[in-house]
């Protein structure tokens, strides 16, 4: 084993999981391959993080370095931000959103870095004391194809990103193209949380917290590395994770 390779920081990456069907006859977790990938082209070391028992939380989180939670195919409980409804589109995984919400305030009181990415964004923002837009076509007039019909792998849209942001100097660019595959975005700021991109619509699509050593979200999938700016995004990242 090379000593760069000792040196890489531990990233956790939040898994998803899936019903009996498909892949297999009984429940199973899921992570896109590329968020593995990515983090290890950007000099990290991703480790899976399943999302049962809760309580190994502080376990998992003592072999960090790092923590992506990642995004998936569901919504966060309306709840969780003081809603009283919950739109007919919202789709719930409690027992990942319970994990997922217990280790990111698990790594924000340790001052680990974190990312959250698309709709782990929203559990971020959420968890720092946010809420979501429900659903976007009924809060934005005109709003652009979020869920965009083109493959995942080719930008939707652009966002324009905040000058003197974390987001700004890391990516060193005033706009960058995207992929976007949600139907939420966050709406009412935390104290202390700062917008750091915006699609063209209005729609939030980056959020930070500069009271952490790094707290950043984006609403996009920069583990697609669909631009230089996804890349240097992530290599941030890690080297965040690893002073």
């Amino acid at each position: 084993m090379l000593e760069d390779d000792l040196a890489r920081p531990r990233i956790g990456v939040t898994l998803d999981a899936e019903a009996p069907g498909g892949y297999s006859k009984f429940p199973w977790f899921a992570l896109r391959q590329n968020y593995a990938t990515s983090i290890i082209a950007a000099g990290g070391l991703p480790v899976a993080l399943p999302h049962v028992p809760v309580e190994l939380v502080d376990a998992y989180l003592d072999q960090l370095d790092g923590l992506v939670v990642t995004g998936g195919a569901f919504d966060i409980d309306p709840a969780l931000y003081g809603a009283n409804d919950r739109h007919p589109t919202v789709g719930l995984k409690a027992e990942r959103t319970a994990f997922e919400w217990a280790i990111a305030q698990g790594a924000l009181a340790r001052d680990l870095p974190i990312l959250g990415i698309c709709g782990g964004q929203q559990l971020l923002h959420v968890v720092l004391g946010g809420t979501l837009i429900q659903h976007i076509p009924d809060r934005i007039d005109n709003a652009l194809l979020h869920e965009q019909p083109n493959p995942r792998d080719e930008a939707g849209h652009t966002v324009t990103i905040v000058s003197g942001t974390l987001l700004h100097e890391l990516v060193g660019a005033e706009e960058l193209p995207v992929n976007s595959a949600h139907h939420q975005a966050a709406d009412r700021l935390g104290d202390g949380v700062v917008v750091s991109a915006t699609a063209p619509d209005g729609v939030i699509e980056g959020i930070e917290h500069q009271g952490y050593r790094f707290c950043l979200g984006v609403q996009w999938h920069p583990e697609f590395f669909i631009s230089d700016g996804d890349r240097r995004l992530l290599e941030g990242f890690v080297r965040a994770a690893r002073a």
